[in-house]
């Protein structure tokens, strides 16, 4: 199917994160579009978005055939010599962790034995009964206590520094042509609609910015822009940690690789190299927020206006789980003073995977979201599969995973990020008075 949206006419992206940015780079310096206008509330790297700070994991082990292949097709990227992105990348190792039970690591172990990804080799699988001597041959300074987990190790992954990578990206979409406009021109806080078709986009400084063909890569915000997606988005967040090491101390984990444990949620990484933080984080089922909007409507989404990461709240009960995590990696750092936590914000949808599609009603509107939290590993490749999937070209596989489902297909008791990768306590709505603290 050819494209729906003419090269020379006017396109917004909203949202400049790794889904806006991808596509804008790939529709502009690749497929020949000459008037990409990317809005966002901050200029990149967005300070309470998705994809930012120092580290995001980079891993090619997944359940799933097709997110298998493209964190695959991702990670040579990642890899390659003289690449973009392979400046951002640190090759250290993913070590995927979990019980004999746990069924996501199990289906995680078939797919790395059934698919040929070309990234076979310095891949071991250790069993319960092993993982934990095994993994301290490896790696003499790791201080967890590991004993019963089954382990998926490839030495092929690691992390990337999230917010270098899409500031790079960004100044390559800028050289290419894209146009950027940030503060409250770029705040986006309603659609422009004619009848039955989305002409633009209103923003907090009052401005109206006409588009043929708008995009919404809003992540967690963008159930305020359009209301009738009932459950196929929702907004939550996930508490991530920071601890100062001294140098000393972080010269002793240099080598660790990064690690999760799947049914607890935890993971975390080997300590940053000009800073010495270390981090940890849950992959869990989140905090829910919510406010009222006009007309009552209730609307999933972080606050619009103001940086959602720089209060450094969690509630109580996310910041014991981060206590008791790292106790587990790092016992020796188990209590030490925390330097900084914040929420990081998915926007989950049931199954977990990625909503990348036309509007079903209204012409103009293409979605550019739902990353629940796996997004990220995707960086190199992205662009061009939302790209194919926004021109009509994309395979039939993938139109299918990321389609939009009709709110009444959804079962409204089904928990966001279904995809079996998720640990950790369930859904929690945050209080009133927790809302008012982030």
């Amino acid at each position: 199917m050819a494209s729906r949206h003419p090269k020379d006419a006017p396109l917004i992206i909203v949202g400049a994160g790794v889904f806006g940015l991808g596509l804008a780079y790939e529709l502009a310096a690749v497929r020949g579009y000459i008037n990409v206008t990317v809005l966002d509330r901050f200029a990149p790297p967005v300070p309470d978005g998705s994809s930012v700070d120092v580290s995001r994991v980079i891993r090619a082990e997944y359940a799933d055939p097709v997110y298998a292949q493209l964190s695959a097709d991702a990670l040579k990227e990642w890899r390659g010599e003289g690449t973009p992105w392979s400046k951002h990348y640190n090759e250290t190792g993913f070590i995927m962790l979990g019980t004999e039970s746990n069924g996501y690591v199990r289906k995680c172990r078939a797919m790395r034995e059934q698919l040929e990804l070309g990234i076979q080799e310095g891949k071991e699988i250790f069993e319960p009964h092993e993982t934990d001597s095994k993994l301290k041959e490896l790696y003499p300074d790791l201080q967890a206590d590991l004993r019963g987990l089954l382990s998926l190790r490839n030495t092929m992954g690691g992390w990337a520094d999230a917010a270098s990578a899409i500031q790079g990206l960004a100044e390559r979409a800028s050289q290419a042509g894209v146009s950027f406009i940030t503060g409250r021109r770029g705040t986006v806080t309603s659609l422009e609609y004619s009848g039955k078709r989305v002409t633009g986009v209103n923003t907090a400084s009052g401005n109206t910015f006409k588009a043929d063909t708008v995009i919404l890569a809003t992540g967690s915000w963008t159930n305020r822009l359009v209301p009738d997606m009932g459950h196929n988005l929702a907004a939550v967040g996930q508490p991530i940690g920071f601890v100062q090491l001294t140098p000393e101390e972080a010269k002793h984990l240099e080598r660790m690789p990064v690690m999760q444990i799947f049914d607890t949620g935890m993971f975390t990484f080997p300590p940053t190299p000009d800073t010495h933080r270390l981090k940890i984080a849950r992959h869990g089922y989140g905090y829910a927020t919510e406010f009222e909007a006009a007309g009552g409507r209730a609307v999933s989404s972080p606050k619009l206006i103001g940086n959602n990461a720089i209060t450094g709240f969690l509630p109580g009960d996310a910041e014991q789980a981060l206590r008791d995590g790292l106790r587990v990696f790092f016992p020796e750092f188990g209590d030490r003073p925390w330097c900084s936590l914040r929420m990081c914000w998915y926007q989950d949808t049931p199954d977990g995977d990625f909503m990348v599609d036309h509007h079903p009603e209204l012409d103009g509107l293409f979605f550019a979201t739902g990353g629940s939290g796996h997004a990220f590993k995707f960086l190199p490749v992205l662009g061009r599969n939302v790209a194919d999937c926004f021109e009509g070209n994309a395979s039939k596989e993938l139109r299918e995973k990321w389609k939009i489902h009709h709110p009444s297909t959804r079962n409204p008791d089904v928990a966001m990020g279904q995809d079996g990768s998720r640990g950790g306590p369930p859904l929690r709505r945050l209080s009133v008075q927790e809302q008012s603290k982030l």
